[in-house]
């Protein structure tokens, strides 16, 4: 049992309790209930049950399982610091989800009457409640395709919903100005085509607010285990995702207006190494700062961690290094003949349009969609079509060898130069292509017969992406532009197919190949100072013990 005092500074790391005094503190440690430790594999809660208790997560980890339509899914993994059970204290609602033990894990219980206890004396702690109740309906309720397996969703927001009513006002009285003209007209004049042009204002107006209704419910701002995260999103017309991983937060601030204040509505700004990330007009601002301020203190303190843990492993290794366990031999080769591959399409005609390439090494390289080919080709093919067709005419037409049949060869003619010409609006946009490999990306534009422009930047300068899809073309088709933030330039893979998935590629290789010198200069830190720590036990090892006193006394004796 681990005693209450000892709990406080457990307490004080987590941002629901951010702000509490001492006597605040220790009035909640007195009243947290350990459960019996949990292992492995064990379920701790079940969707639909009703319980009264908030469970903090002591020791281990545990996750959040979502059951919809007969389909599992895991909303986050929770760590040490981390609480559910938010809506059973807050709503006395059911369990929104499955809870399971992923490791060995220890969990405190803090019952719902004793909540309500400390509420009457810090009110602003349901605030904090409410935003991990929203938080977690939302995500139960929207999927993000982009989000990789193991990365967990801690906080998720759209604007505040004043915002909404903001946007839907004019609408409105848009709509009941209409309405009104619909009933005089109806009752002083009523003419049919009067009341049909009065029942398309009223379905403009309604249009209007439907659309103004989708574009706030569109914007989500979110912090994962990773990452900070704006999604932006007009139906139709505009797409994009601007991001920043939690490792390049710089600090985090709340901006609020008077009317923001009443209302209990701000901006929180993240402000990262390239510049700032704004959660706009969002509900609790001051809570969700604490919130993300909590995640990227943990992620910093979880890295120094692993690396305390790695030196320690690296020091006993120098200290008392393992016997050498001989290389396993590698099998004997067979000699029987490979069965032979299938017959397989010329290369040429495989990857005539294609516009993602996986190649060896892990190298990626994109080319631009088809959209642009066939805009760049259209000319050229709709000069190859009517000349093919006049020659067709010409040629199957009696026509003598005269002026007009000469027509045969112009047409013909004609008919090359859109072959020709075709090919090389072809071969211009399959050269253009942006590679990503593991530790550079490349922007690479090279014309037919003329000359190559290549902009190359490492993935360890990258500061940050953002992909933007800005026309009903691009969203219809799913084809956009991918910015990528180097130092003070930027790099654009232009005009991409599914710009998402392309800035995910980036952004994991980025962070694949930041670990790797990440691991790379700290396995060679670690190497520095365990030989100096290994070569300071041998010496005390081998030094002689000093004599004592009492050989000294007897010698002078």
């Amino acid at each position: 049992m681990t005693a209450g005092n000892a709990l406080i500074p457990f307490l004080q790391k987590i941002h629901l309790f951010r702000g509490l005094d001492e006597e605040q503190l220790s009035f909640i440690a007195a009243h947290l209930r350990e459960h019996d430790p949990y292992e492995a594999g064990e379920t701790i809660v079940r969707q639909g049950e009703y319980g009264q208790d908030l469970f903090l997560v002591y020791e281990g980890q545990v996750e959040l399982i979502h059951r919809r339509r007969g389909e599992e899914r895991v909303l986050a993994t929770l760590s040490s610091g981390d609480y559910f059970g938010e809506e059973a204290v807050l709503n006395q609602h059911p369990y929104g989800v499955t809870v399971r033990a992923c490791t060995a894990c220890r969990l405190f219980r803090f019952a719902r009457n004793d909540f309500l206890a400390l509420r009457k004396r810090v009110p602003h702690l349901q605030a904090h409640l409410e935003i991990a109740v929203a938080s977690r309906k939302l995500a139960r309720q929207v999927q993000f395709p982009w989000l990789p397996a193991g990365e967990s969703i801690y906080f998720l927001a759209r604007k505040h919903p004043i915002q909404l009513w903001k946007a839907i006002l004019r609408p409105i009285f848009y709509v009941a100005v209409w309405l009104l003209l619909i009933a005089l007209v109806y009752l002083f004049a009523p003419f049919g085509w009067l009341l049909i042009v009065g029942g398309l204002g009223v379905g403009a107006g309604l249009f209007w607010i439907w659309w103004n209704s989708l574009d706030w419910s569109n914007d989500y701002y979110l912090v994962t285990s990773r990452r900070v995260v704006w999604v932006e999103k007009v139906l139709g017309i505009y797409d994009s995702r601007q991001e920043a991983p939690l490792t390049t937060v710089l600090s985090v601030g709340v901006e609020t207006s008077q009317w923001g204040r009443t209302l209990d509505f701000g901006d929180v700004i993240v402000r990262t190494f390239v510049g700032r990330i704004v959660f706009n007009e969002v509900r609790h601002p001051y809570e969700a700062a604490a919130l993300i301020e909590e995640y990227w203190t943990r992620s910093r303190e979880a890295a120094r961690q692993a690396d305390l843990e790695t030196m320690q492993s690296a020091i006993r290794a120098k200290i008392n290094p393992a016997p050498a366990v001989p290389a396993p031999q590698p099998p004997e080769t067979s000699n029987v003949a490979s069965a032979p591959s299938p017959l397989r399409p010329p290369r040429f005609l495989t990857n005539f349009l294609k516009m993602r390439f996986e190649e060896k090494d892990g190298v990626v390289t994109y080319r631009k969609h088809y959209i642009v080919l066939l805009l760049q080709t259209w000319k050229a093919a709709l000069l190859f079509l009517i000349s093919t067709l006049g020659a067709l005419y010409f040629w199957l037409s009696p026509v003598g060898d005269g002026a007009l049949g000469g027509l045969r060869y112009l047409s013909g003619i004609l008919a090359l130069v859109g072959v020709f010409w075709w090919g090389y609006e072809y071969v211009d946009w399959s050269n253009d292509r942006f590679q990503v490999t593991p530790d550079q990306i490349f922007d690479i534009d090279r014309k037919p017969f003329g000359r190559e422009e290549r902009k190359v930047a490492a993935l360890d300068n990258i500061l940050s992406t953002e992909y933007r899809r800005t026309n009903l073309l691009q969203v219809l088709f799913n084809y956009g532009h991918v910015y990528i933030t180097v130092g003070g330039t930027q790099m654009v893979f232009e005009n991409v197919a599914n710009p998402s998935a392309v800035q995910q590629d980036i952004d994991q290789r980025r962070l694949a190949r930041l670990e790797r010198k990440r691991q790379a200069e700290a396995e060679a830190e670690r190497e520095r100072m365990a030989s100096w720590i290994a070569a300071y036990h041998r010496l005390r090892q081998q030094a002689p013990e000093p004599p004592s006193s009492g050989s000294e006394t007897g010698r002078e004796g």
